[in-house]
């Protein structure tokens, strides 16, 4: 049991890795909205275009990004939403039995459901190379591909919270 907590605590050391990554994500979709913005009015008073599909598309895929990516490094810090009026009054044992039901029959079943929609629509996009319509615009295929790719990291990390919250509430923590 002692190599599941540890490889538990390894995809946990990925999610954080991968928040600390998309904290960079987010300066970088600031930055390229602040320009954006003074790119849009600052032409109009030149007279000059200074806005371009590509930045807009790029803050675009940053945005999806954080929100896709997100979830994992959100659920390894424990600061997803909670819907259960009566969680402050539980034990920490009942706490962790609540979170693994909730991963073994809501979060893994529901990532196993995105992954099994998203793989072929990401691999049509993939067979194209499917690119934006509009003018100067990005690829679209790279954030598609991080749908599943979401899914597989919030998979990853969700199976990391069955294991620990399983340690918990069969006392495996105390024999480790």
């Amino acid at each position: 049991m002692t190599k599941l907590l540890r490889l538990a605590r390894r995809f946990d050391a990925l999610s954080v890795a991968f928040g600390r990554l998309l904290s960079w994500a987010a300066l970088a979709m600031v930055l390229i909205a602040a320009f954006n913005a003074l790119a849009r009015y600052g032409g109009k008073a030149l007279a000059v275009d200074l806005a371009s599909n590509g930045l807009l598309e790029a803050q675009w895929y940053l945005f999806a990004l954080l929100f896709l990516l997100g979830a994992a490094p959100t659920l390894a810090a424990d600061r997803h939403v909670r819907v259960d009026v009566f969680w402050g009054r539980l034990s920490a044992r009942q706490k962790a039995l609540v979170d693994l039901l909730g991963c073994c029959f809501l979060l893994l079943p529901f990532c196993l459901f995105a992954l099994a929609v998203s793989l072929p629509f990401t691999q049509n996009s993939l067979a194209v190379w499917e690119l934006s319509p509009d003018p100067g615009g990005l690829p679209r295929w790279p954030i598609k591909l991080a749908i599943p790719a979401a899914f597989v990291l919030l998979s990853l990390q969700g199976l990391s919270m069955a294991v620990q919250r399983a340690a918990i509430v069969f006392g495996w923590e105390q024999k480790a």
